[in-house]
């Protein structure tokens, strides 16, 4: 019995399709992965909600009897607990954030050098970033206040985080330059991974030879010899 033609049209359409594969360039994928890959990171670019920061810094100070180096060793400890829960908790009330949000909303830095913290906002409005950081600071601060007298090392705000102007991410070049370069480096992975392309070989047909050659007179062979 044969296939009924809904059967074999299947069958058809695929092997058209691997006849025009195997009619593709082998470099083919490159070219198709970068144009994935930009098209991707625009796209990203284009509708992913934009992301502010905003930063605000505090300094440990020590106090008339405590060694001045100590505020710098206290700062690194203090860095640390920016993003502790004791802190956090105290911070949600004036940052107008859950806890679990604020682990995610919230960074801190400190310098080797200089007894500084810099503590990071982030959130999709300009205004918000800048209170999960005031606010986070600000309770940085009181706890710091509470032990200070045991210490001898206290913080001060050093500067007040403002509202910031313009977005940190997602940025349209940057996004669409990241994604082409993903897709360039996957295109260059395939092409090393997948299996080559065998030619087959073609053989020139060889003419065997004619009866004229094969049975040359008796003086042509003697004027060989």
């Amino acid at each position: 019995m044969t296939d009924s033609p809904e059967k074999q049209r299947p069958s058809v359409t695929s092997r058209r399709l691997r006849t025009a594969l195997t009619r593709l360039p082998q470099w083919w994928p490159l070219p198709a992965c970068v144009l994935l890959g930009t098209v991707s990171g625009l796209s990203y670019g284009l509708l992913a909600s934009p992301q502010y920061e905003s930063t605000s810094y505090a300094m440990a100070v020590a106090e008339d009897e405590t060694n001045p180096a100590a505020a710098l060793g206290f700062a690194q400890s203090y860095g640390r607990l920016v993003t502790s829960d004791a802190t956090l908790s105290y911070a949600q009330g004036a940052a107008g954030e859950p806890m679990r949000a604020l682990r995610s909303q919230v960074r801190s830095e400190t310098s080797p050098d200089s007894p500084m913290i810099a503590v990071t906002g982030t959130s999709d409005k300009p205004g918000k970033a800048a209170d999960i950081a005031n606010a986070v600071i600000e309770a940085v601060i009181v706890s710091s206040g509470h032990v200070s007298k045991d210490t001898g090392v206290k913080l001060i705000k050093f500067t007040h985080a403002m509202k910031p102007d313009q977005p940190v991410s997602p940025s349209v070049p940057l996004g669409t330059a990241v994604g082409a370069a993903a897709g360039g480096l996957l295109g260059g992975l395939v092409l090393l991974v997948r299996p080559r392309r065998t030619e087959r070989a073609v053989s020139a047909p060889v003419p065997a030879p004619t009866a004229a050659e094969g049975h040359a007179p008796a003086e042509e062979r003697e004027l060989v010899r």
